[in-house]
């Protein structure tokens, strides 16, 4: 064994740029001639950062060849991956050697999930959760699993008397979470042992352990570097210090601060120092949100203190004055030492390069960074990287950026449920849990990768016919009634026909399983993948995300098959999405070559001339603390585990190595989408530590520039509709209830009658008046039809059948169904026991002339009376229109179902009108009332009333109303106004094509006229 030394442990500061400054301190140290570095093996710490040490050594060779040395070779060093299991990397092949059985092999991640499922399952019995919550429960468990394990912390301490005696301080819900996880872990070691299997954590461990004590025995002949290793698992940090004592090793730490006084390093806490009796590694009081405290810790478990950190002297191609680490070190001083800031001169404040920028909202954040990295674009060589943990904010990015065809892909990559192909997944297993109901079916049949094998112009143009057909109140699931839509269709259109056969082929298996009280989820899975081939073809596993999807797929089923989990349907969509949540799609290489949109994971050892942090918002950068879900923070304090807040810490050494970069914008967005957001700690600490340097320091060119790009020029006022249409256009029909929208709101009139715009129903939308109306009136029509038969039948078989045939929601039934009953069994019970009146027509049309003009109704229910006189019923499902404003004419629909009656305009109703009754469906007004729904009113000034007109008044009034409508709009060329009349109650149809909200304020200063329109 060769002779121990002291340990070579080398920092390389902030503003030096880490892997520039690593190759470039490396390749005087190691290079040999012909060799190159071959003989050198670099430890890394994920795939990215190798990827990012190698690119650095190839612009340092480049540097060479242009600074006259010759092209130098490429033969660059063996790179070994340490893994991330935030990333689910695995190790490198000099850490897991091939054929290494004393090791047993790590448990596969899914079917570790279904296990712990089942085990949880198993412990909790009646009231274990099902499905999705159960699987979450799972994965949580796990996570907790590993966060032990990460920390070397054997099970078996949950028992340690230490824990035991701080479980009775706990809450009623911690102990049982306690009790629940201690009990599921005894099953998992022993489900363990049994396979000969362990957890994917243990296994990196003791390969550590492993590759410490080979390194211990027998040290490797050639230089190893373990280099930008920042975690401090113990396993790790053990196998590190064993590398930095090697005769030809070294750990070389990124950020760490060599400026530190002692005070405040000693202020950063006790940082997993061997506790004292009574004590845990970690106090409460520790600085775990400082960047330097990971650090601390790592070094307290690799045994090197701090003086043994000797500086890397070497700096790289982008590195900022020496000075900015001097200013990032007194940026994040724990509060006591802060103080100092009140003190320190300008010199040690300055942060010369760094800029600070302020926009209004996220999309205006991102179009300003788009700028801002076009800018810099235009300086050759000039490298940008834009760093964000706010994955939307980067995808608004890379969108501004493709503007001037700057590809720059999100390296972070996109959860796979967010993607194309992932997406497909979710909307099949949704669209099977809500039975095809409107909104999903839609959804899923216009994904952009479904076209059922058709031209996909052709396929749309089918789907939007049927998605016109199906817009309207809330509709139930089913194929069935979409069926009745093409049957309708595919008369005009043959090709319709093909397609639906292509959609009802592919979703009825789904919906044959829908009805299953529970689904294996292999089984699920298969009919999923075999329905989304059917609708996308090889397309739908063709890119990244369809690649990523297949293996997921694969994974999932094979585990869950064995493991024998099944879901309820309706549980399947959420189950699939939570999945695919944990399974991060990233783009192939191939964007531009200056340009990188970089998460914080990513952003590691990368450097660039210009480093733009966006998203820096409390919540965002650094995010929200979240506490365990199953160990309580004393408990984990007391085994050991640093607290959640220690990945603050980790948010603040990912700001402060960007910080060293020769130029950094950091950027924030006052609201975001929930509304106005917090200004992160660390911006505040940099604003605070700038003082009175900060007006200097601000960005607002970029933020203005992005404005102006939005800005549009000033509309001119948009003066208050009056359209003036020519003669041929007016002379239109009037309906009986388009009287009332003439005289009350003549453009409502104008866009309905002779522009003929109807607006267009939602999908699944909230049922309106309207449909309420339409399907109290074809219950009644059909009750008095069966009657006229001389049967007597249920009014309440019939609304059934009726709702049926609307195929309306299980929802709207329920709420809706029983008080429609109810006055619809007012009405027959008050129709079945009237003796002094006798029902001639329901649904009668009408028409009559007046001025050459074709005026036409429709009456619900014409009676006659015992004086031999007609009743004209309107049924109303709401409030029925008062007395007054039938007095100003702004409810004549009676009126003019009373004139057409008077002129022998109903074909089944002739006679003398007397009466006119409104028989609202609405609650009653009399308590004593039979069902508590249901009564007649009559609009006109008749027993108690004291206004409104009188009976003999109605027609004529209605008349005149009527003849000066038509003079003033039909056969006259007046204006049709919009709300000429502010007190008629308009619909709001047409208030946004009549833009009321531009003129309507203003209304006070119309001077009557304006631009016609």
């Amino acid at each position: 064994m060769a002779e121990r030394r002291a340990p070579e442990v080398y920092s390389i500061a902030a503003h030096r740029g880490f892997a520039d400054a690593l190759v470039a301190g490396l390749v005087p140290r190691y290079a040999e001639q012909g060799l190159g570095l071959a003989r050198l093996t670099l430890l890394l710490p994920s795939s990215r950062a190798v990827r990012t040490v190698s690119e650095a050594f190839i612009r340092h060779a480049g540097e060479g060849a242009e600074g006259g040395e010759g092209p130098m070779g490429l033969l660059m060093p063996r790179m070994v991956v340490v893994g991330d299991l935030d990333l689910d990397e695995a190790l490198g092949p000099l850490l897991d050697p091939l054929g290494a059985s004393a090791v047993p092999p790590a448990i596969d991640p899914q079917r570790r999930l279904f296990a712990l499922a089942g085990l949880i399952a198993e412990t909790m019995g009646d009231d274990a959760p099902g499905g999705a919550t159960l699987l979450r429960l799972a994965r949580e468990t796990g996570a907790t699993m590993d966060r032990l394990l990460v920390e070397d912390v054997d099970p078996a301490d949950l028992l340690d008397d230490r824990v035991v005696d701080i479980v009775p301080d706990l809450s009623a819900h911690w102990q049982k979470s306690l009790h629940l996880f201690a009990t599921v872990l005894v099953k998992w070691r022993a489900f363990l042992a049994e396979r000969g299997a362990i957890d994917a954590a243990a296994r990196r461990n003791r390969l550590f352990d492993h590759a410490a004590e080979r390194f211990a025995k027998h040290p490797p002949a050639t230089p190893l570097i373990a280099a930008g290793v920042t975690s401090s698992a113990p396993a790790l940090a053990r196998l590190l210090k064993v590398i930095s004592e090697l005769p030809q090793g070294a750990v070389i730490l990124p950020d760490f601060d060599l400026t530190l006084s002692s005070e405040v390093w000693d202020e950063l806490g006790r940082a997993g120092a061997a506790p004292g009796p009574g004590e845990t590694p970690f106090a409460r009081d520790d600085a775990v949100t400082h960047p330097q405290y990971h650090l601390k810790l790592l070094l307290n478990r690799m045994g090197v203190a701090r003086e043994e950190v000797r500086p890397w002297h070497r700096k790289g191609m982008a590195a900022a004055p020496p000075e900015r680490s001097h200013a990032i070190g007194s940026l994040f001083l724990p509060p006591e030492a802060s103080k100092v800031w009140a003190e320190l001169p300008s010199e040690k404040r300055r942060l010369s390069g760094v800029r600070v920028m302020r926009s209004a909202n996220p999309e205006e954040e991102a179009q300003a960074i788009a700028l801002l990295v076009r800018e810099a674009l235009e300086t050759p060589r000039k490298r940008i990287a834009v760093v964000t943990p706010d994955r939307a904010l980067a995808r608004r990015v890379v969108h501004h950026l493709a503007r001037w065809d700057v590809i720059a892909d999100d390296s972070a990559g996109r959860p796979l449920s967010k993607t194309a192909a992932g997406r497909l997944m979710l909307l099949l297993a949704e669209a099977m849990a809500e039975r095809a109901a409107p909104v999903p079916l839609m959804a899923l049949l216009g994904h952009p990768l479904v076209d059922g094998g058709m031209e996909r112009g052709t396929w749309l143009r089918h789907l939007r016919r049927i998605e016109r057909d199906l817009r309207g109140p809330r509709k139930a699931g089913g194929l069935e009634p979409v069926q009745r839509l093409v049957a309708k269709r595919a008369e005009l259109d043959s090709d319709l026909g093909e397609w639906w056969r292509i959609v009802r082929d592919t979703l009825a298996p789904l919906l044959d399983l829908a009805d299953s009280e529970t689904i294996p989820v292999a089984e699920l899975l298969d009919a999923l993948a075999l329905a989304g081939e059917s609708l996308c073809g090889e397309k739908l596993w063709a890119r990244e995300d369809g690649r990523a999807l297949a293996r997921f797929v694969e994974e999932l089923r094979l585990n869950a098959g064995e493991a024998g989990f099944a879901l309820a349907p309706r549980e399947a969509e959420v189950a699939l999405r939570e999945a695919m949540e944990q399974v991060a799609v990233r783009p192939p290489y191939g964007g531009h070559a200056r340009v990188q949109i970089l998460g914080l994971l990513e952003s590691r050892m990368n450097r660039a001339d210009l480093v733009i942090c966006a998203g820096l918002n409390e919540g965002v950068w650094p995010a929200r603390g979240a506490t365990d879900a199953l160990l309580a923070p004393p408990v984990l304090r007391t085994l050991g585990v640093p607290g959640s807040d220690y990945r603050i810490g980790l948010s603040a050494h990912d700001l402060a190595g960007a910080l060293g970069a020769p130029e950094v914008v950091l950027s924030r967005a006052d609201r975001d989408e929930g509304g106005p957001a917090i200004p992160s700690r660390f911006l505040l600490r940099v604003q605070a530590l700038l003082g009175d340097l900060l007006p200097r320091h601000v960005e607002t060119r970029a933020v203005d520039l992005a404005r102006t790009i939005a800005r549009a020029p000033r509309a001119p006022i948009y003066p208050r509709p009056r359209p003036r249409p020519n003669a041929d256009q007016r002379k239109v029909s009037i309906s009986a209830t388009a009287l009332d929208r003439l005289m009350g709101d003549p453009y409502q009139f104008y866009a309905g009658q002779i522009m003929g715009l109807r607006d267009l129903d939602a999908l699944d939308a909230d049922p309106t008046p309207s449909w309420h109306g339409t399907v109290a009136h074809t219950i009644l029509q059909r009750w008095h039809e069966q009657r006229e038969t001389g049967a007597d039948p249920d009014i309440a078989t019939i609304m059934g059948r009726v709702l049926d045939e609307e195929n309306a929601d299980p929802l709207t039934r329920g709420l809706w169904q029983p008080r429609l009953l109810a006055a619809l069994e007012w009405i027959a019970d008050e129709v079945r026991l009237t003796s002094d009146r006798e029902v001639l027509c329901v649904e009668e049309k009408g028409a009559m002339e007046v001025e050459g003009i074709r005026i036409h109704g429709r009456a619900d229910r014409i009676d006659r009376l015992g004086d031999g006189t007609l009743a004209i019923v309107d049924y109303k499902t709401g409030k029925p229109p008062s007395a007054a404003m039938v007095a100003d004419g702004f409810a004549l629909q009676l009126g003019i179902l009373g004139l057409i009656a008077e002129r022998d305009g109903f074909d089944h109703a002739k006679g003398e009108p007397g009466a006119y009754e409104y028989w609202s469906l609405g609650k009653a007004k009399d308590d004593t009332h039979p069902t508590g729904f249901g009564y007649v009113e009559t609009p006109l000034k008749v027993g108690r009333k004291s206004s409104g007109l009188e009976p003999e008044e109605f027609l004529p009034v209605t008349s005149r109303f009527l003849r000066e409508g038509i003079a003033k709009y039909i056969t006259g060329d007046a204006p049709f106004v919009a709300r000429e009349n502010p007190d008629y109650p308009a619909y709001d149809t047409y208030d946004q094509l009549m833009r009321l909200e531009e003129w309507l304020p203003r209304m006070d200063d119309d001077d009557g006229e304006g631009d016609p329109r």
